[in-house]
């Protein structure tokens, strides 16, 4: 006894006809189901990643743009920490200075302050304190307490005439740079401190300027140094709410603050060692996505209950007459063959599907039967198996178009142009290729199938692929063989483009001798030697493709024009190749 190739399919091979039909369908379904869930499951991941490359990007162009501005403004602190008048006018103050003096000289330190940052907007106000503690003045005056003042004079300290930045705090909003001057004129060149410099910049106005025009506008930037918040100014440190270094896997993490998800990127600053981070909310950007996920489940939640649904009745459509069939054997078995000829046809005799036919057959091999029970039963039986045949489904085109029609109107829907020009060309390929209706066709329609093949390759080969067309109209309406100048098309994308770096001009020009019109492809591709042009003549050259070769061409055209027509290849290494279509000129002009 032979055994089965699926013994855990054992059980199921007693089952009823019925349900193994519905088994099948729902077990198809459910595969398809797994297997496009997890696809999108896929690509909506490969998605993520193409975001976070665009808003790392993003963010990285913000915070190079912020600390841009920084920097110019470090650099600005300089120059004024080392202005020759500045300078001089610090040195100039002492103990035993006069008071109308030091009003005076702190008025033109003012003044000097003033000429470097009149124009800058991003600058709150700029301080000079000289040894004697006072302090001149210029842009908008912040009221501090002493310690705070204290705080920053060590801080500047600390830098010995290097810049020193100090962060945002409840008491002072701004962002500070602080820096001790030192003197450095003529003989004074002692490094010593003669003041400091504190210079208080408006961040979040930078950081406006900066994001203005990006999709950070639509979500919120932040910048903090450690755990401490320096951008947006509301926010404290427990407002922050920011995931932990070990949940940043990947750069970006999806995560609810403040009961709304966010997706959250960040990078790492150079200059400053500050951390920026971008928070965009989910639903803004995801919106769509998430929509085509619940479509999508819903769909296919939908549609397997109705194949079910379908299933159901299709397999009692097909084992109802079949058990009808049986209960009616199991009379012939019991020796009663009246009842077939007193019962009226039923529907299901009367249909013309194969379980009908084998109603049909059986009721009339019973009526021979109860005629020639003798005779012919053992020749109605052999009609009877041979009723049983086994039909092979064909794919059906239309099914293929409407697939295609289905992805271009998802295309155009989504707002992608490229896809759906390709899918409408690829389409109108298919129904060139796959239509049989005629052999020969116009110049005109074999030119609308190349530009179709073209207009596919140049997505493909973008401007790596030049094309030149050039067709006078009388000559679109000659015939010629079905699928001629589209393999030609073929080969040269495939033996001169894609065997070159630089564009390939790849054209189609005509010309005509006495009683015959040719059409010219040819590219300036690699070309091809003398052996393997002979090869090639011959139909004894090794092809790397499976596609229709030039001896099949050649054959189909003197089929149908005759020995006076056919196929021409020209070709030099490294001036390209040529290929000539020879058919009748029936325009009736055979001037040259």
């Amino acid at each position: 006894m032979r055994r089965s190739a699926f013994p855990f399919f054992k059980p199921a091979m007693n089952w009823k006809i019925k349900n193994k039909v519905f088994s099948l369908i729902s077990l198809i379904m459910v595969i398809c189901f797994m297997i496009t869930y997890f696809a999108l499951q896929y690509a909506y991941s490969i998605y993520d990643e193409q975001l976070y490359s665009k808003s790392s990007q993003l963010l990285n162009l913000s915070s190079s743009g912020i600390e841009s501005e920084l920097k110019r403004l470090e650099r600005l602190s300089f120059s004024m920490a080392t202005d020759s008048q500045i300078q001089s006018l610090l040195l100039s103050i002492d103990g035993n200075t006069p008071e109308f003096e030091k009003l005076r000289i702190r008025s033109y330190i003012s003044d000097k302050l003033v000429q470097y940052t009149g124009y800058e907007k991003y600058v709150y106000s700029v301080e000079v304190t000289d040894k004697l503690g006072e302090q001149a003045l210029a842009g908008q005056s912040q009221v501090v307490s002493g310690a705070k003042r204290e705080m920053i004079l060590n801080e500047s300290a600390k830098g010995s005439g290097e810049s020193r930045w100090i962060l945002p705090d409840g008491e002072d909003a701004t962002l500070i740079i602080a820096r001790e001057i030192r003197s450095y004129q003529n003989q004074n060149f002692s490094l010593e401190r003669i003041g400091t410099l504190v210079v208080r910049i408006r961040l979040e106005n930078i950081v406006d300027d900066v994001i203005a025009g990006t999709e950070l506008k639509n979500g919120e930037m932040r910048i903090a140094s450690g755990d401490r918040m320096i951008y947006p100014p509301r926010l404290d440190n427990a407002g922050l709410s920011l995931p932990e270094a070990e949940e940043w896997r990947h750069g970006y993490v999806i995560k609810q603050l403040n009961g709304r998800p966010y997706f959250l990127t960040q990078i790492q600053s150079g200059y400053l060692g500050w951390s920026y981070h971008s928070l965009i909310p989910y639903d803004t950007i995801f919106n769509k996505i998430i929509l085509m996920k619940r479509i999508l489940l819903i769909g296919f939640i939908a549609s397997l209950l109705a194949v079910m649904v379908v299933a159901i009745n299709f397999a009692r459509s097909l084992t109802r007459p079949i058990e009808d069939l049986i209960g009616r054997m199991k009379q012939v078995q019991k020796g009663d063959f009246t009842l077939m000829e007193a019962e009226p046809p039923d529907p299901v005799t009367l249909q013309m599907d194969e379980v009908g036919q084998l109603h049909r057959t059986f009721r009339m091999m019973m009526q021979q039967i109860n005629e020639l029970i003798t005779e012919n039963y053992a020749k109605q039986l052999t009609i009877k198996e041979t009723q049983f045949k086994a039909l092979q489904a064909q794919i059906n085109p239309h099914f293929l178009y409407n697939t295609l029609e289905s992805i271009n109107w998802l295309a155009k829907t989504n707002g992608q142009p490229q896809i759906s020009k390709m899918v409408e060309a690829l389409g109108f390929l298919l129904r060139s290729s796959i239509s049989l209706r005629e052999a020969l066709i116009t110049v005109g329609e074999e030119l609308e199938i190349v530009m179709c093949y073209i207009t596919i390759q140049r997505f493909r080969f973008e401007e790596r692929l030049e094309f030149e067309m050039d067709v006078p109209d009388e000559a679109r309406k000659l015939m010629l063989p079905k699928l001629t100048l589209q393999p030609l098309l073929e080969n040269s994308i495939h033996y001169a483009l894609e065997q070159m770096l630089e564009p390939c001009l790849i054209r189609i020009r005509t010309k005509r001798e006495p009683g015959k019109f040719i059409i010219v492809v040819e590219d300036n591709g690699p070309g091809m030697s003398a052996e393997l042009l002979e090869q090639v003549r011959k139909g004894e050259a090794r092809t790397r493709g499976s596609g229709i070769g030039l001896k099949n061409i050649e054959e189909r055209i003197v089929l149908a024009f005759g020995e006076d027509y056919g196929v021409r290849l020209d070709s030099e290494p490294g001036k390209g190749t040529s290929v000539s279509i020879i058919i009748p000129d029936e325009t009736g002009d055979y001037d040259v």
